[in-house]
């Protein structure tokens, strides 16, 4: 089936740009943060160097996330320990008031500009790395913090002493075959052979033939070898500059083994391509942070990450029109007295996005510039959007604050919608809701499966495409929601409820991309629907109050009339 999709997928595609994969990167004049905003990265000098059970997200794969994470928060309390008894909590002193100096001052400057260089220079040493330079990625168990990286996947091998499979399962010998043949053609940069041989080795281990016991082997090494050769097959495409045949493949890594960084920083790559900063800025931040998470100690490595993530920020504000941004630094969530002064200091800098302005009041970001994941939390900041257009930050502001995500302004939701409700809704969403999340999302590490969190959205955005018979662009739109979904649990602790609700989205998604049927709606279409009926609710308490409010004022006013009545009498 995976390699019917491929040829699908391949002869669709008619036309791509030469120069996609080589953006003009142009300077930012719309983004501004307060005064000792960090300054920019620098580059250092060197580094060293599917079946269906393919895509579930099983209770072992969140178990492991919960055993990394508590690892980390273990090596951090550690860390706190030894601070507190020789300092006795003086750092943590010294950095409240620096918070505190931080958000008293308001003069605002640009952040500087990263050179396509540079940009380029990251994807060479990270992205297109040679296979034999990098293991296998088995996550199998995890040493003492500062011996060696903790997560197998995040290890970056010695290239003169070559790749040690010795303590890796045996693989199977014809996929073995299969990888060696198409390793040969890479070097050779035959990307489309490779490709082939790629898409091969993908279809052999999506039958079984991936381990040399595939009854013995489990699971989380099968998905390992079918990530690693997805990978291949995006590296390969993106060598033939086809961006858009390496988009499904990069979600597919992620969804297979999230806890890999590589695989998020070369979907940032392929979203770069495609000229999806936004998105690409948040992949490029997931990656930095399973870097740490998994245990990389390599701080050249994590430099370039941020190096890239600064650059993509850079350039999705660059190329927006509607909106502008500014980023506060600040501990903890600002009072309303302070948001109206972050407000006055908007206006004065970014006059002509001055129609309506939106505050995030509901969740802190990081900026790569100060995105130091331990051994305290990094340095937040309060971000503020401005818009051009009115209508777009009310949008924004209604959106933000309910519980469930709904973006229809019907005003029965019970009424079925006709093909050009269900054009002009997505065209809404397309256009004007997921931009600004994806934005939003770019310097948000912090995910959910509530409305304001872009999952969701996605996942109903992906209806509306399949409503219109838009087959190619759903299945993107569902995989890479399928993506986010993966790595939830390595992003924040996840309830019970919650993991229930990452179970039940990943298998109606998967049906959905393999055209499967049933009696029950989508789960995503059936938050839309309680979404409706509260934002019906709502609808029907705002036009209560409005009709109380003028009733009073009539009364008064006829109070008034008659006692001027009497007293001229």
């Amino acid at each position: 089936m995976e390699s019917g999709s491929n040829k699908n997928l391949e002869n669709t595609i008619k036309r791509v740009c030469h120069d996609q994969l080589v953006p003009k990167i142009k300077t930012s004049k719309k983004m501004s943060t307060l005064v000792n905003s960090p300054t920019s990265l620098e580059v250092p000098s060197e580094i060293k160097k599917n079946g269906d059970k393919q895509v579930e997200i099983p209770t072992e794969r969140i178990k492991m996330a919960k055993i990394i994470k508590e690892k980390q928060n273990n090596d951090l309390e550690k860390v706190v320990f030894k601070r507190k008894a020789e300092g006795e909590g003086k750092p943590a002193v010294k950095k409240e008031a620096k918070m505190l100096e931080l958000e008293n001052q308001l003069i605002t400057m640009p952040l500087p500009h990263i050179p396509l260089k540079n940009i380029m220079d990251v994807e060479m040493k990270l992205v297109y790395i040679d296979e034999e330079d990098v293991r296998y990625e088995f996550a199998e168990s995890f040493e003492p913090a500062g011996t060696q990286p903790t997560c197998p996947a995040a290890e970056i091998v010695d290239p003169l002493s070559g790749p040690n499979f010795s303590s890796l399962p045996q693989v199977d010998k014809w996929l073995q075959v299969a990888l060696k043949d198409a390793r040969s053609c890479y070097r050779q940069k035959k990307y489309a052979v490779a490709a082939g041989q790629f898409r091969t080795a993908l279809e052999l281990c999506s039958k079984g033939a991936a381990l040399g016991k595939p009854f013995d082997a489990p699971a989380d090494h099968i998905a390992a070898i079918a990530s690693f050769i997805e990978t291949k097959l995006v590296t390969c495409y993106l060598r033939m500059r086809k961006p858009d045949l390496a988009l499904n493949h990069a979600h597919r890594s992620i969804v297979l083994n999230p806890a890999y960084f590589r695989n998020h920083l070369r979907q940032a790559t392929v979203f770069r391509c495609l000229e999806r900063y936004s998105e690409a800025a948040r992949s490029a931040m997931i990656a930095d942070y399973m870097l740490w998470l998994c245990g990389g100690s390599e701080q050249c490595v994590s430099r370039l990450i941020k190096l890239y993530w600064q650059a993509m920020i850079e350039e999705a504000i660059t190329r927006t029109e509607s909106f502008s941004v500014m980023y506060t630094p600040c501990a903890t969530k600002i009072s309303a007295d302070k948001t109206e002064k972050v407000k006055e200091v908007f206006m004065k800098t970014h006059p002509s996005y001055a129609e309506y302005i939106y505050t995030d009041l509901y969740a802190l970001h990081v900026l790569p510039q100060t995105a130091e994941w331990s051994p305290f939390p990094p340095q937040q900041y309060l971000l503020t959007l401005g818009f051009k257009n009115k209508e777009d930050g009310k949008f924004l502001e209604k959106l933000s604050s309910r519980k469930l995500p709904t973006f229809t302004d019907h005003k029965t939701p019970f009424h079925q919608l006709t093909r050009e409700d269900n054009v002009r809704h997505m065209e809404t969403m397309g256009k004007r809701i997921l931009p600004i999340l994806d934005f939003i999302r770019g310097t948000q590490l912090n995910g959910g499966l509530c409305a304001y969190s872009g999952v969701m959205e996605k996942l109903q955005y992906a209806s509306l495409l399949g409503q219109l018979q838009r087959v190619k662009e759903q299945s993107q739109v569902i995989n890479q929601a399928m993506a986010e979904l993966a790595t939830i649990p390595y992003l924040r602790d996840i309830s019970h409820q919650e993991a229930e609700l990452l179970q039940l989205l990943m298998a109606d998604a998967m049906d959905t991309l393999e055209g499967r049927r049933s009696n029950k709606e989508r789960v995503w279409n059936t938050i839309q629907k309680v979404g409706r009926i509260e934002n019906f609710l709502y609808q029907l308490e705002d036009s209560f109050l409005k009709t109380k409010k003028l009733r009073t004022a009539r009364r008064q006013k006829t109070k008034l009339k008659r006692l001027q009545t009497l007293q001229q009498s």
